[in-house]
């Protein structure tokens, strides 16, 4: 008895001593996850990929389900031994529910093996069959097909056979598209009507099945007859596919590991000699250590092996262990029980002849654990590969996610699926990992994916509605154009000036620059939230030089929203505390004051103030003479005194800044929070001024444009949205259209809208979105940056308490270019009317001129002066227009247009 005991110890200790090579560590399984990483970047890459093992096909499949989806949907499962149809009926009551029929129809040997039409008619026959029995022959329903076979696609609706595997064979299908030999074979009967929106590999249907149940899934993997895999890659990474925006899964075909001699090292004499009987050796060498087709077959070469060196049934071979096939993969499963396996092995092994004794059954039970379990750990170790690479795409520290499993071997099998589970938790411990079993296997799958995809195309083309009424035609910007030149027209005649909106208001600058200005210059830049003085010394002679001091100084909202004196007040003790800082207090300085708002001049030096924007709302200043406002608080302080030549709008200082670096420089754009434009017009032309001769700079005040109501035919909803609830509400519309103030605040309402119809945040409204003004310009210029990934605009979003998905920042992403395109094309319209007006002034063919432009938007935003560019060259063809960008803004322009000013009052004392 005690050398039965020894005998029996001896068996499994001897059997892992002969199948030492099968038996993995923790280390080894380690360098495979390495190898398999290195493989599946090879088969990413354009390069590489002709020579990759892994293909890593393009699935198009780019989003999972997320629970608005509905419908009626039908989805054919075809790469098995039979085939299946499905209807799946996605409801929306309480909660999102499914309702599935099928029906199974075999697919029999000659058709599998047959031409490549008869296998179709089949298929289409089916269909036809189903749809009947069903009654919905006369629907057109959006069909999914899953097809397990390796295909290669260009988009969801396409499937190009690579090579057929498993037992099929038909002929004159691969490097065909399996869609087009459908629909040709539904066409052909021509009994009833259907739409295949895609075309889906089972690793696919498993992930989306789950992805149903479970957002988070974002792996498939099969492990049955066969074992494949597929994930959610990055976009960016996948060369083979054009964009970078988004995900998309990809399906790695990854039973070919090893194709490529990578797993030289760990195969095994047993898997040689599988591989050399086989239907397609050399090829699909990871599969055939793994899956359910070749477990059994393993395990028999095994025991032949052992019986012949006399380590099994005393050495006993029979005629049946010796036949291919023998011994299938469900016996191994059934082998494996813990309570009834030993006497399966006993019954098994007598069917095959060998008389088994029961450290026979002990001992084969063992070699079958060892061959599964090797199976477990192989899967463990790719799969880990693939939730590594996840781990890094998402910059996390701790991966979330859901594993969809499907196939018969990690289903049917008793310790398979704990094994691999326990494996992959050592090989990837900062994650959490769920495996989610899928229960209608992958053709819920399919259809899931026909759902996802009409989802999206649906939504798509809404958005696209949506965005439709934001996308200008040049015909629409040519009448823009054309009424802009009304209405310029409009506010230069005496007759129409009183009612025009755009006022057109006369400058009092009668020239640019001509570089001979020459002294120092105090200058005070008036027109936002912060309040600039400047100290500029302009040098004329060979060399000329600008040298510039300057403070900023902020003014409080109570200050911006008191009484003027007050105001004027703070703007002086300003001043005084620069004097101070420059020690200059004892020289009478000539002035410009930069004053950004409306005002009417009557000459260089008198300018009042029509009405106040931006904010600010200080008492007893409108209709005043803000120049005389000034002097008066300068008077009260009795500390200093300054020689104030001019008042100047902003855009004109820009255009000043601009025409001393380029004489060629008639025309100031400003284009930041605010939009307007001047530029030098004939003096005959302008009917409230005296004179004839000359020309004179004129600040259009252009924002305005569109307060009588002559753009309303190209203002949407959203427009309207903004106006209503702005401080100035039915005023300065154009500007609301194309200024940098209101963009974010049109984006925000078209999100909100977006949002209610459930295309973003799947219809969840945050506290934030709710939030007028929150979605600041800067945010447009960072999200439509190309230079920034989706990941960072889902950074941003979520900075606004917006909680994205890869599909949501697509859609914020094309709903801010839209917004920002037509500003940056109403920008340009209005620009093409000015410089057509300045050629017709001139009788000339052709124009040369140059843009002065300062502006934030045009300044930071990554496509605005591209698109404002290309819309002006569209509109204008007549006219070659150069855009020069102002470098110290206006400030330098009001210390230039005073130097203008001294010098044109010198010339006229001399004269």
């Amino acid at each position: 008895m005690e050398d039965e005991v020894k005998k029996e110890e001896t068996k499994p200790s001897c059997i892992d001593k002969y199948l030492y090579s099968m038996r993995f560590s923790d280390e080894t399984l380690k360098e495979i996850t390495q190898r398999f990483r290195m493989e599946l970047v090879k088969g990413l890459g354009r390069d590489t990929n002709p020579t990759a093992a892994l293909k890593m096909l393009p699935t198009f499949v780019q989003s999972i389900p997320d629970g608005s989806e509905k419908g009626d949907f039908i989805a054919l499962d075809l790469g098995g031994s039979n085939f299946r149809i499905l209807r799946v009926r996605v409801s929306h009551e309480k909660k999102q529910t499914v309702q599935m029929e099928s029906q199974i129809y075999d697919t029999p040997e000659d058709i599998v093996h047959g031409s490549g039409t008869r296998l179709f008619d089949h298929v289409a026959e089916c269909l036809g069959d189903f749809m009947e029995k069903h009654s919905i022959k006369d629907k057109k329903l959006p069909v999914g097909l899953t097809f397990s076979f390796p295909c290669q696609q260009t988009k969801l609706d396409e499937g190009v056979l690579i090579t057929w595997t498993k037992r099929f064979k038909a002929s004159g299908v691969e490097g065909m598209d399996v869609v087009k030999l459908l629909n040709k074979a539904i066409k052909k009967r021509g009994d009833y009507d259907a739409d295949i929106m895609a075309v889906v590999n089972d690793t696919v249907g498993t992930m989306m099945t789950c992805g149903f149940d479970d957002q988070r899934c974002e792996v498939g993997i099969i492990i049955g007859t066969g074992t494949n895999a597929c994930y959610m890659e990055e976009l960016r990474h996948i060369d083979l596919v054009e964009g970078d925006e988004g995900r998309m899964c990809v399906n790695t075909e990854w039973g070919a590991f090893g194709d490529d001699g990578r797993l030289e090292d760990i195969r095994t004499e047993f898997d040689r000699e599988i591989d050399r009987g086989s239907l397609n050796p050399g090829q699909q060498l990871f599969e055939k250590m793994v899956s359910g087709m070749y477990l059994g077959e393993l395990v028999r070469l095994i025991l032949v092996k052992m019986a012949r060196e006399g380590l099994l049934f005393e050495g006993r071979i029979t005629p049946e262990l010796l036949t291919r096939g023998r011994i299938e993969t469900k016996q191994i499963s059934a082998i494996e029980k813990s309570k009834e396996g030993l006497n399966k092995a006993r019954e098994i092994l007598t069917s095959i002849g060998v008389e088994p004794s029961d450290d026979d059954c002990i001992a084969v039970q063992h070699v079958c654990a060892i061959v599964s379990f090797r199976s477990a750990n192989l899967i463990a170790a790719t799969l880990a590969g693939i939730l590594l690479r996840l781990k890094e795409n998402k910059g996390v520290a701790r991966l979330r996610t859901t594993v969809g499993i499907d196939g018969s071997l990690y289903k049917m099998h008793p310790q398979y699926a704990r094994r691999l589970h326990k494996t992959v938790r050592r090989l990837v411990p900062d994650a959490d990992i769920r495996f989610l079993l899928s229960e209608s296997g992958s053709g819920k799958g399919a259809a899931m994916v026909t759902a996802v995809a009409y989802r999206l195309a649906e939504h798509s083309r809404e958005i696209t509605q949506t965005l439709s009424e934001f996308r200008l035609t040049t015909e629409q910007l040519l009448e823009v154009k054309k009424r802009m030149r009304i209405e310029i027209q409009n506010g230069l005649s005496k007759s129409t000036q009183e009612t025009a909106t755009v006022k057109m208001l006369p400058t009092f600058v009668y020239s640019t620059p001509d570089g001979s200005e020459n002294g120092d210059f105090l200058a005070l830049d008036l027109g936002g939230t912060n309040f600039r003085v400047l100290l500029v010394k302009i040098r004329s002679g060979k060399r000329r030089t600008v040298e510039m001091h300057n403070k900023i100084y902020s003014i409080p909202l109570e200050v911006m929203t008191g009484t003027g004196e007050e105001l004027f007040d703070h703007i002086v003790q300003c001043i005084s505390d620069f004097l101070d800082y420059m020690g200059m207090k004892n020289t009478r300085l000539p002035l410009g004051f930069t004053f950004s708002f409306p005002c009417r001049q009557t000459s260089l030096d008198a300018g009042i103030l029509v009405t106040w924007t931006k904010g600010f709302k200080a008492t007893d200043c409108e209709g005043e003479d803000v120049v005389s406002l000034l002097r008066e608080a300068i008077k009260r302080r009795e500390e200093f005194d300054l020689d104030v030549v001019a008042v100047v709008n902003d855009t004109v200082g820009t255009m000043m800044t601009c025409a001393y670096e380029e004489p060629n420089c008639e025309i100031g754009l400003i284009a930041g929070t605010g939009s307007n434009a001047c530029y030098m017009e004939e003096l005959r032309n302008i009917e409230m001024i005296d004179g004839e001769e000359g020309r004179m700079c004129v600040n259009m005040e252009w924002g305005a444009f569109g307060d009588n109501g002559c753009l309303d035919d190209i203002r949407t909803d959203y427009d309207r949205a903004v106006d209503d609830f702005s401080l100035n509400s039915g005023k300065q519309r154009y500007e609301k259209m194309c200024s940098g103030m209101y963009l974010g605040e049109i984006v925000r309402n078209i999100l909100i809208d977006m949002t209610k119809r459930g295309f973003l945040f799947r219809g969840q409204i945050s506290e934030t979105l709710k939030t007028r003004g929150i979605f600041e310009t800067k945010f447009l210029s960072q999200i439509e940056s190309d230079r920034l990934a989706l990941l960072q605009v889902r950074s941003i979003l979520q900075h606004l308490g917006l909680d994205s998905t890869c599909d949501d920042s697509i859609i914020v992403k094309e709903v801010c270019g839209a917004v920002s395109r037509r500003a940056a094309q109403l920008c340009g319209a209005g620009m093409a009317a000015v410089v057509d007006k300045i050629r017709e002034n001139r009788g000339l063919d052709h124009l040369n001129i140059t843009v002065g432009v300062d502006g934030t938007l045009y300044k930071l935003h990554p496509h605005f002066s591209k698109i404002m560019h290309q819309t002006v060259i569209e509109l204008a063809p007549q006219c070659n227009v150069n855009f020069l960008l102002s470098e110290d803004g206006s400030g330098k322009g009001a210390a230039l247009i005073t130097a203008v000013g001294c010098r044109l009052r010198q010339e006229l004392n001399s004269k």
